[in-house]
């Protein structure tokens, strides 16, 4: 009986979560009308919200721009943050665990402290309004170094060891030893970073102005908000719904990678 109890509280609580993603997805494809119900059955299905959008807005030019971004962004962090983590994991030199408390350390820091020093280096560099602004400043993150630090610590040093002994360098050993083995974490850090680049509307408003240049969630923000929509719901609730779809798709794909690198790994010594 207990057993049927948490099924029912489980289905519960999941209709409580995944009922506004549901909402607004009927939201986008009923007439403008019909926004105002709380039923997910409209009188009629319609695709008006979602064409609207793309005539309003270069949506795809914003779409194509965010791919590019995002893409290169966790390239970046799988690159160097699984460098910094083997580094941290395996490697030893003085000032180690310094630097690995530094690491932590900005994690603690609230992002809008760095913001005004970050602009200022970006116009002294002469990136504003380049991909190089939106690219450069996320290209390592402190939970990617994190979380691959963590994973290359339960590797044998057994393994090190005798591939060392076959003449292997240090990044042979990373990329053709620790990356085959640590696959979920590096789907899991490629996840986190692509959700965390995806969803960043603050840093793009603040160093792009041209119009080619601006990524999909600067570009709908500014549509919401700045009067495009014309005040219609529907319009809104669709331009949201392309926004948050690769993320889902993304997740969807690799769910099992992630869960079992968050069960797996852990973030404890």
């Amino acid at each position: 009986m207990t057993k049927v109890w948490r099924y029912i509280f489980l289905s519960l609580a999941a209709v409580v979560f995944i009922y506004p993603f549901l909402w607004m997805l009927s939201a986008t494809l009923r007439p403008e009308n019909e926004i105002g119900a709380l039923n997910l059955l409209p009188s009629r299905w319609t695709l008006a919200s979602y064409a609207a959008v793309f005539q309003k807005i270069p949506l795809l030019r914003a779409f194509a721009n965010s791919l590019l971004v995002s893409l290169s962004v966790v390239a970046s962090v799988l690159l160097f943050g699984s460098m910094t983590g083997f580094a941290l994991s395996r490697l030893q030199f003085r000032g180690k665990n310094v630097i690995f408390m530094l690491v932590i350390f900005t994690m603690i820091l609230p992002v809008q402290l760095t913001l005004i020093p970050l602009y200022i280096l970006m116009v002294k560099l002469g990136w504003v309004d380049t991909y190089l602004a939106l690219i450069v400043p996320y290209g390592i993150n402190a939970l990617g170094v994190l979380m691959f630090r963590q994973a290359f610590k339960t590797i044998p040093q057994d393994v090190i060891d005798a591939a060392r002994i076959d003449g292997a360098s240090e990044f042979g050993i990373l990329f053709r030893i620790f990356w085959p083995l640590s696959v979920p974490t590096l789907i899991t850090v490629a996840i986190l970073t692509f959700m965390g680049i995806w969803n960043e509307v603050l840093w793009p408003i603040l160093t792009i102005r041209k119009s080619e240049l601006m990524v999909m969630p600067q570009l709908v923000a500014l549509f919401v908000t700045g009067g495009a929509a014309e005040s219609q719901l529907g319009v809104q609730l669709a331009a949201a719904t392309l926004l948050a779809l690769p993320i889902v798709i993304a997740y969807a794909f690799f769910q099992k990678y992630f869960i079992e690198s968050m069960a797996a790994t852990g973030l404890k010594e």
